[in-house]
């Protein structure tokens, strides 16, 4: 097996899902769960349905980095589930729009130096 090929071997690329269940009936609420959709978008999370999105990491250790921020970043009121996945597990996923099949979204473009 050759370094590239370990380097983003579908079991070592990871994908994180947020899942969040935030109250918005005062307007206190909606101002806190719309911070807390602005935070996971500044940390390069992508919206994969209402309250659910989702990042590519290329690594364990960068998806634990990432899981970190938002447990730091966590809202006081509601539920929020934090999901690693591998790329192996998250291409098993099957997605339906309007009941026709869609593709998952891509995995994410990563600039490397060599």
């Amino acid at each position: 097996m050759s370094v590239l090929s370990d380097r983003f071997n579908e079991y070592r690329v990871m994908w994180i899902l947020v899942f969040f269940d935030i109250p918005t009936q005062t307007v206190k609420e909606k101002k806190d769960a719309a911070a807390f959709r602005k935070f996971l978008i500044k940390e390069g999370f992508t919206m994969l349905q209402y309250s659910v999105y989702v990042r590519h990491s290329m690594s364990w250790d960068n998806a634990d980095v990432h899981t970190k921020r938002v447990k730091k970043y966590l809202p006081m009121y509601g539920n929020v589930c934090v999901v690693q996945l591998t790329d192996k597990q998250f291409g098993n996923m099957e997605m339906f729009t309007n009941a026709k099949p869609s593709p998952p979204p891509s995995g994410g473009i990563q600039l490397e130096l060599f």
